[in-house]
């Protein structure tokens, strides 16, 4: 049987690293579903498009390659929008392809049709249309474009009479797409004068520095010249928390204890920092800034950056680790003292059952290694505080883009792309509530994901924030009832419900263990958030 296009572009994507894609059909997308049927690529039926895109953005991370998401036009296409915003702003490579009308139709004012080459155009790297006669070559520039450093997505627009036209070119390796940017050996020797004369230097390692073919040689950096490090969010398990030199995450839960110590720093060094997750400003005060990242930073005037090193993060931390050790005047039993502080502002003493305590049941029972995924709230604030990351890529979350709704296609994807490792998803009553529809996928897949659910009945954080303005409870209380045990099941995943500071150990125990996914919901009392989350 003859290829068609749609073949074609299942084999080169295949042979760019894809394995899977998760999207929802229409019939325009038909054509292609068959191609991946036939030519062995798993297609994930989604229940929404923004699952499917933050799923394919999981996967990229965890893979190193494209993550993949179809759509049909129009509303489909603007579904998928939420969740390749976060590919975006959160730099994951992504391919999202939009199955649309034929060729001679596009433009005309018909059922569905927008324009999405201008839809997508804010929040990828290219939105390209796939032609007849340019498939291999088009999807070649889209490969290497979204794994080009800044990593990050790529649309691929898919006339329905191209896909089932009859192939005129045949496949052939993508190739290696990754390039090494060098840095000025001046700007090195710069840097290392600045180490040099700083006497209470610190680190602060950002998103970008995830993305290092070798992270041990940061690692190497921080323990030769002794730099007390923190992290961003996304930052988190690079270099393991439990590290002598380890602060915590900046800007989350208790941030003003950490803006306190960066006070007393005399030099900033910014490692992998985009200013996506955090700007500088928020933080950093009059303390000048050694930024090394592969762009500069995108600062207010406010701010002083006072060098730049430029160029390959692997490159540039390889020539850091070799510098002499400059005398850094931190003591190791300050750094320790002021972590056990941190940790311990971040579990006040309350009568209820409280959010913190549910996180560490999870911490304590998850394996070291192993995947956390959670959702955008005021639950992230506290996780991101709070959990002790170990291992890289081991802390799933969307800081550069921070939409609602993450956590759970993130979980999937991620036990998807690593199924042999134990993952266990965090999310509040709130962004249950916009995806919990993707249970049906977790079981369909037979994936043993324990989903914990934080309920407290707000959209807490809002909550907290309309408190700190001075404003009424007004638009953020999820139930007004009390509280009642859960269904049996959520499309036919268990569901369990916990309210005992030691309930939750049994049950996530049970479910790391079961042959499908888990629901566990958490009844927990907020009240710490107003303490934590904005202290």
């Amino acid at each position: 049987m003859p290829l068609n296009n749609a073949d074609l572009i299942v084999e080169v994507l295949k042979a760019g690293g894809i394995r899977h894609g998760f999207g929802v059909p229409s019939g325009n997308v038909l054509p292609l579903m068959e191609a991946m049927r036939r030519g062995g690529m798993r297609f994930i039926l989604t229940a929404h498009e923004g699952s499917a895109a933050f799923a394919a953005d999981v996967s990229g991370r965890l893979t190193g390659k494209p993550g993949l998401c179809i759509a049909t036009l129009g509303p489909g296409a603007t579904n998928l929008t939420t969740g390749v915003g976060s590919a975006w702003l959160d730099r994951s490579p992504l391919i999202a392809i939009t199955c649309t009308l034929n060729e001679a139709q596009l433009g005309r004012r018909m059922q569905m049709w927008i324009d999405h080459a201008a839809l997508f155009k804010p929040i990828t790297k290219a939105s390209m249309t796939l032609r007849r006669g340019n498939i291999v070559q088009t999807l070649r520039d889209a490969l290497r474009l979204a794994m080009t450093e800044p990593v990050g997505p790529v649309h691929l627009d898919l006339p329905e009479d191209v896909a089932l036209a009859q192939a005129e070119e045949t496949p052939h390796p993508v190739g290696d797409v990754s390039a090494r940017q060098e840095f000025d050996p001046a700007a090195l020797e710069r840097a290392s004068r600045m180490l040099a004369s700083a006497r209470r230097p610190i680190a602060v390692i950002g998103m970008n520095a995830m993305r290092m073919r070798e992270s041990g040689t940061l690692r190497a950096f921080i323990e030769r010249q002794r730099l007390p490090f923190f992290t961003t969010t996304v930052a988190k398990g690079l270099i393991d928390e439990r590290h002598p030199l380890s602060l915590g995450c900046i800007e989350r839960a208790k941030r003003k204890m950490q803006r306190r110590f960066i006070q007393e720093s005399d030099l900033i060094v910014g490692l992998g920092y985009d200013t996506v997750e955090v700007e500088y400003e928020a933080w950093a005060g009059n303390t000048p800034i050694l930024h090394v990242d592969d762009a500069s930073a995108d600062v207010d005037k406010s701010v002083e950056i006072a060098h730049e090193v430029l160029g390959d993060l692997d490159v540039s931390a390889t020539a850091l680790a070799d510098l002499p050790y400059a005398g850094v005047r931190w003591s190791e039993d300050l750094v320790r003292r002021h972590r056990e502080a941190f940790q311990k502002a971040l579990r006040p003493a309350v009568p209820g059952f409280a959010p913190h305590q549910a996180i560490d049941v999870v911490r304590q029972l998850l394996p070291e290694d192993r995947i956390l995924a959670f959702d955008v709230g005021a639950h992230t604030h506290q996780i991101a505080s709070q959990w002790a990351a170990y291992a890289p890529r081991t802390f799933l979350i969307t800081n550069g883009w921070s939409s609602m709704g993450f956590g759970i296609p993130a979980a999937i994807a991620a036990k998807l792309a690593e199924p042999q490792r134990p993952v266990v998803c965090i999310v509040g009553d709130g962004c249950f509530q916009m995806t919990c529809g993707e249970l049906a996928v977790a079981r369909r897949e037979r994936l043993a994901i324990p989903f914990v659910v934080l309920d407290d009945q707000w959209l807490s954080l809002i909550k907290v924030k309309q408190e700190r303005r001075n404003f009424e409870h007004y638009g953020t209380q999820l139930f007004a009832e009390g509280y009642s045990a859960p269904p049996a099941h959520y499309f036919g995943v268990p569901a369990v419900g916990v309210r005992e500071p030691g309930a939750p150990k049994q049950a996530l125990a049970t479910a790391l263990s079961a042959n499908g996914p888990t629901v566990i919901e958490a009844v927990v009392d907020p009240a710490h958030y107003s303490d934590t989350v904005f202290d």
